[in-house]
């Protein structure tokens, strides 16, 4: 599998996805290239505007997505796939949408975020590399056994869909668009 780089026009870059690979490269490739992605979209912005809800009636932002992605990645691999007793970063069960409770964002705030989203990342990627196969299973809470391929196929869609999320809040922000 080819990790070339590609590099975007404003310097930022993504790693090429494979066209011809086996399922679990192609699988990761992508999974890395959207959260590449949601990466890409959030760079270069002033933690008020990473906080900016700039769709009204929404408590939607890009750093809200970060967060939510974090929590997204602890849950699926830490909680689920290796069965850790891991508790929620931003949520509890009194305020599920928390991870989106951003106002008034610093530095500090920003950080935090960034630094618990790449540790989920960095524990889900060893995991995965660690499992025999794709179809190791893990049991979420309430539904039953899944199995590993079913978690990276809902997190390519997982980031899929935030990433369109996070091109309109780009857009409202600063008029930046693209991938």
């Amino acid at each position: 599998m080819s990790t070339t780089p590609i590099v975007e026009s404003d310097g930022t870059s993504r790693t090429k996805r494979p066209t011809h690979a086996d399922e679990r490269t192609t699988m990761l490739a992508f999974l890395r290239w959207h959260r590449e992605t949601l990466e890409f979209k959030c760079a270069g912005l002033k933690p008020s505007q990473l906080a900016e809800q700039a769709v009204d009636r929404s408590a939607l932002s890009l750093l809200g997505l970060v967060r939510h992605a974090a929590e997204t990645e602890r849950f699926w691999f830490r909680q689920v796939m290796a069965a850790e007793e891991a508790q929620p970063l931003f949520v509890s069960q009194a305020s599920p949408d928390a991870a989106f409770e951003v106002a008034n964002a610093d530095a500090q705030l920003v950080a935090q975020a960034w630094e618990a989203w790449r540790a989920e990342i960095a524990f889900a990627d060893r995991f995965v590399a660690a499992a025999r196969s794709l179809d190791i299973s893990g049991d979420e809470p309430g539904e039953g056994p899944v199995s590993l391929r079913w978690v990276l196929m809902h997190l390519v869609e997982e980031y899929a869909r935030h990433n369109g999320h996070a091109d309109l809040l780009r857009e409202q922000i600063d008029g930046a668009a693209g991938l």
